[in-house]
């Protein structure tokens, strides 16, 4: 039995050469067509969790106050993730800190990404401060619906419907922020 099937196979593949190459003999007018690449087998795609699109954030800030991200519904938030030793976080923050104090419409909460403590980041805050609530978050255990920064600032505009708009690497402006905001069927700037 394994005799015939050890002569099968190979009989077998020379009649689908052959056929294969009767069909390309066939058709001598056809433009010669490059030999496609053998694909190699890829993982099958990972699907994405629905929090990904509507990231849930339940926090408490460093004043003691609960901040949860679906209680920001109808408002457009900006979640901004930064550290203490980041020029470009330091620069950005009086504009988050004016978008949040003045338009109605915005809210935002800091992320302090950075191994230190409460004490040391409250601080750090009376020297630089903000009218947004700020949290501090764990470097080996980020929250769990946004994407691990890969450099700071890293910030995510969040529509009124509570999914994410736009995630920007590097520092943000208020212009910025409020032109993605106008582009995304929100309130202009002004």
């Amino acid at each position: 039995m394994n005799t015939l099937r050890n002569l099968f196979i190979p009989l077998a593949l020379v009649g689908l050469t052959a056929v294969v190459g009767c069909r390309r003999e066939a058709t001598p007018a056809a433009a010669p067509v490059a030999a496609a690449p053998v694909a190699t087998p890829q993982p099958a795609p990972k699907p994405i969790a629905p929090d990904t699109k509507f990231p849930t954030l339940k926090l408490t800030t460093l004043d003691g106050q609960p901040f949860d991200l679906a209680a920001q519904r109808g408002k457009w938030a900006i979640v901004n993730f930064w550290a203490t030793w980041c020029g470009p976080c330091l620069k950005e923050m009086p504009e988050l800190s004016a978008l949040d104090a003045m338009r109605e419409h915005i809210v935002v909460v800091g992320l302090a990404y950075e191994d230190t403590t409460e004490d040391d980041l409250r601080a750090f805050l009376v020297k630089h401060p903000v009218v947004y609530p700020m949290a501090l978050v764990d470097v080996y255990n980020p929250p769990a619906d946004f994407d691990t920064p890969r450099g700071l600032p890293f910030t995510y505009l969040i529509g009124p419907d509570g999914g994410v708009v736009k995630k920007y690497t590097g520092p943000v402006s208020a212009r910025m922020l409020e032109e993605d905001i106008a582009a995304a069927g929100g309130p202009a700037a002004g």
